[in-house]
């Protein structure tokens, strides 16, 4: 089983609120024996989503190929405005470089949905995930976990006791047979 991290904030702070949740999952899915990687938006290179250029580019192509090798997604972003940041959106919207695939775009990738917010409008970054993942044939998780970032940390600057137990939750349904029984209990 393979994770991917995909950090859609412009930080690069290790200490930061996407680098703090980044390693917090990286620690958690390395003591499960998941292998994972972070893909942060601020480091990648992803331009401008531009359909008349005639070559992908290379970062686009990087970023397309770690999406579709993962078998688990966790999407980490913050609420600006209302909505998840734009150059996270733009780099999603670069998968339709994969439309022509037989299995294109994120089909049938399991997506752990977390946001974070000043206020308690954190959910609105979680809708907004949960219809791009479902129109990119992914499945969100029917957990997700919005946070409100001034009880998101401890005094010692960890994740707090009561996030810290959401996230763990998450994790837990994502790299489980729960996700199997969620997703295909229906289907049979």
């Amino acid at each position: 089983m393979k994770a991917i991290l995909f950090n859609g904030a412009l930080e690069r702070r290790a200490k930061s609120t996407s680098g703090l949740l980044s390693k917090y999952f990286t620690e958690k899915l390395e003591m499960l024996g998941i292998n994972n990687e972070i893909f942060a938006l601020a480091d990648s290179g992803i331009p401008l989503y531009d359909i008349t250029l005639t070559k992908t580019p290379l970062a686009v192509e990087r970023m397309t190929q770690l999406f579709l090798d993962a078998d688990i997604h966790f999407w980490l972003a913050p609420l600006y405005h209302g909505s998840i940041p734009g150059v996270m959106k733009n780099c999603l919207d670069w998968l339709e470089v994969t439309a022509d695939q037989e299995q294109p775009y994120l089909t049938d990738k399991t997506v752990g949905l977390v946001c974070w917010a000043d206020g308690l409008q954190a959910m609105q970054g979680i809708n907004t995930m949960d219809a791009i993942a479902k129109s990119l044939r992914a499945w969100p998780l029917p957990y997700s976990v919005p946070m409100i970032r001034t009880s998101l940390f401890d005094n010692e600057n960890k994740i707090s006791s009561l996030y810290a137990d959401k996230l763990d939750k998450l994790i837990n349904i994502a790299t489980t047979n729960k996700v199997e029984k969620i997703f295909h209990s229906k289907v049979d």
